[in-house]
């Protein structure tokens, strides 16, 4: 074992943490080819079967298991080495991945990317706005931002940075043409527009003065799975949406958009912060999360 590899043992380790060698290849910058051989390597020297392969999944052995434990303790090892070397908050440097919802990251990210480069001349940022649910580990992203609900698994940190609020808007057109909804059962005689992604279709939920919540029905003709779509639906007069209020409230503000039902409450949504848990996060990120955190305000 004393001339084990120790970039074979990361390999590994990044291979059964990620569950696949294409994912634990991004993760240490190899491709899946040098992944998989970097495993044979490690298991050739140690004379056992680490991983069962299929062609479907990867799992531990036991020896596999056994090995994953102590080389998470060489992992920490190393990730102490290197922390005793550098600075209390260390200084950013390298490739930082993230990814956003669409209009989220164009209208409110840009910002504070632009900020986050002027701040740190080593970093690289490659940044990818999309309203498809990325795989944090699988699509090798170092930070993701999402709304709502962010169930994750073990492998994965969460933090919420801020909230929003959804309002009901409709164009200043679209009123003079249609009238304005003085209830929320008038929405129903009106076009409503909806966001809608594989499947699952965005509720209009309300609390009433009781506080408690509840699902209005609305009549959908147009169901888009972009929030600037929507946006850009709304500014076209084609109906009613309800939009968090980092999209719309410019142009509320202005007049172009109508701030439809004001006193009715609606929901608030989480917007969170999702990395992959490291004992020791990189500087780069964790300087990243601190900026939005601290400058996120709505």
């Amino acid at each position: 074992m004393a001339g084990a590899n120790l970039n074979d043992i990361a390999v590994f380790m990044a291979v059964a943490d990620t569950g696949s060698f294409a994912a634990g290849a991004r993760a240490t910058s190899l491709t899946r080819s040098a992944a998989g051989k970097a495993v044979s390597r490690l298991e050739d020297r140690l004379g056992v079967r680490l991983l069962n392969r299929t062609t479907r999944a990867l799992s531990l052995t036991d020896e596999g298991r056994s090995f994953h434990a102590h080389g998470q303790r060489i992992v920490d090892a190393v990730d102490q080495a290197e922390a005793s070397v550098i600075s209390p908050t260390g200084v950013p440097r390298g490739v930082l991945r993230l990814s956003a919802p669409h209009a989220f990251g164009q209208r409110v990210i840009m910002p504070f990317i632009e900020k986050f480069l002027a701040q740190w001349p080593g970093v690289q940022i490659e940044a990818s706005f999309s309203d498809r649910l990325v795989d944090v580990v699988e699509e090798g992203f170092d930070l993701v931002i999402r709304f709502g609900g962010t169930a994750v698994d073990s492998r994965l940190v969460s933090r919420v940075l801020a909230r929003d609020r959804y309002l009901i808007v409709a164009s200043a057109d679209y009123i003079s043409r249609h009238g304005k909804p003085n209830s929320l059962d008038e929405l129903a005689s009106h076009q409503c527009l909806s966001f809608s992604s594989r499947g699952n279709r965005q509720r209009w939920r309300f609390a009433d003065s009781g506080g408690h919540w509840f699902t209005a029905q609305v009549r959908t003709r147009l169901r888009l799975d972009s929030g600037e779509a929507l946006h850009n639906a709304v500014a076209r007069d084609l109906g009613i949406a309800l939009l968090p209020s980092f999209l719309v409230g410019q142009d509320v503000d202005s007049g172009r958009f109508i701030h439809i039902l004001p006193k009715i409450t609606t929901e608030t949504v989480e917007i969170s912060v999702i990395y992959p848990d490291r004992r020791l996060l990189d500087p780069r990120v964790r300087q990243f999360v601190d900026l939005l955190a601290t400058g996120l305000q709505f």
